[in-house]
């Protein structure tokens, strides 16, 4: 599969290269989580001092149905099959040294082409549309939040994703051709955006494993404007506490939002899908705590590709040692899921003991 080159990446940013020699740590992945392990309070006092932006706001883009023993791995004890996530978008301000006002958006998902993913498309054929109704909540769109809030689409400079999982891109930063379910060439929403995404996630997209087929709609990313992408390699801090890291595991190519705001840092990916999944012996989900404790797991991931276990759980600790306690409950760590767990009473057993619901700043 073809997919467009990326654009020069010259004055994009700062490296970040506290974590960039994981990958030639030698011994296993337990040496590497020992090494990611020493390295974390490094990273902390430095992206600490980096700054924060001017402003997060938090927009709830749709709830929908996600597999229990996905989301919570081998740990739920519930006959629910399915849980209920809620995929949220982060818009966030700053203004450069020269004055500049930068606005990044995270998680703007296209809900409606998203739809098509094949693995939702295949859930949506198989489920009768009156339980549909009751599982799927669509909130306001990526671009009526961003009317409601006075961003213009002009004014985006950036667009963010934990992983491209789902995303299909062609209305936000346009096609160079013709594209026959969306009636022709498309004219980019965002204009002036660039996709900041890791090289490897771009490079593993070319040739897909089929553990990874039914969660991407690879073929509408071989017509994007190449202008509108920014390939990565590793860290980079894009704006005063705005930075990305790579969190491998997931995804090859993941890479987790980490902010540093008034409360101190957070971190946000779809690593795990609930805060508590990163102290699960403060769990009340049934049986989360009791497995963790049984298995010596420190972490509970979000494991619907298992594209490599032991690099998520490694990129999760990541995640779990650089971030900060909340201020709404010591027990829990600033760790906002991009989609985060929510209670529904159609999932008994599923209701998670602590939500964030929103990332608020400034």
């Amino acid at each position: 599969m073809t997919l467009p080159e990326a654009s020069d990446l010259s004055a994009f940013g700062t490296p970040l290269d506290t974590f960039a020699g994981l990958s030639a740590v030698g011994g296993g992945f337990g040496a590497k989580l020992d090494w990611i392990r020493t390295r974390a309070d490094d990273f902390r006092r430095d992206f600490s001092s980096s700054g924060t932006p001017d402003s997060i706001t938090t927009c709830d883009l749709v709830t929908l149905p996600y597999p229990t023993k996905f989301g919570l791995f081998r740990a739920a004890l519930t006959p629910a099959p399915f849980l209920t996530i809620t995929n949220r978008m982060l818009v966030i301000r700053w203004t450069e040294t020269d004055g500049r006002v930068r606005t990044l958006l995270f998680e703007p998902s296209d809900v409606e082409l998203g739809r098509n993913t094949p693995y939702f498309a295949a859930l949506a054929r198989k489920t009768p549309a009156v339980l549909e109704r009751l599982l799927v909540a669509t909130n306001p769109s990526v671009g009526d939040h961003l009317a409601r809030l006075g961003v213009r689409p002009e004014d985006v400079d950036y667009l963010v994703f934990d992983h491209l999982h789902t995303q299909d891109l062609r209305r936000w930063v346009g096609t160079t051709t013709d594209q026959p379910d969306l009636g022709g060439r498309v004219t980019p929403f965002f204009p002036n955006a660039k996709l900041v995404v890791q090289r490897d996630e771009i490079a593993g997209m070319r040739s897909l494993h089929p553990l990874q087929r039914p969660w991407y709609q690879a073929e509408h990313f071989t017509d994007l404007r190449s202008e509108a992408i920014l390939a990565v390699d590793g860290g980079v801090l894009i704006g005063p506490g705005v930075a990305v890291v790579p969190t491998p595991g997931h995804v090859f190519g993941n890479q987790t939002l980490l902010l540093n705001t008034s409360t101190g840092i957070w971190a946000s990916s779809e690593n795990a899908i609930a805060t508590e999944c990163l102290t699960p012996e403060h769990s009340k989900l049934p049986g989360v705590r009791r497995w963790a404790k049984d298995w010596q797991q420190e972490v509970v991931l979000n494991a619907n590709s298992l594209e490599t276990t032991a690099d998520q759980y490694n990129s999760l600790i990541l995640e779990k040692s650089v971030v900060d306690r909340s201020q709404s409950d010591s027990r829990f760590l600033q760790f906002f899921p991009s989609s985060e767990l929510t209670a529904h009473w159609i999932s008994p057993g599923t209701r998670p003991t602590f939500v964030h619901r929103a990332i608020s700043h400034g």
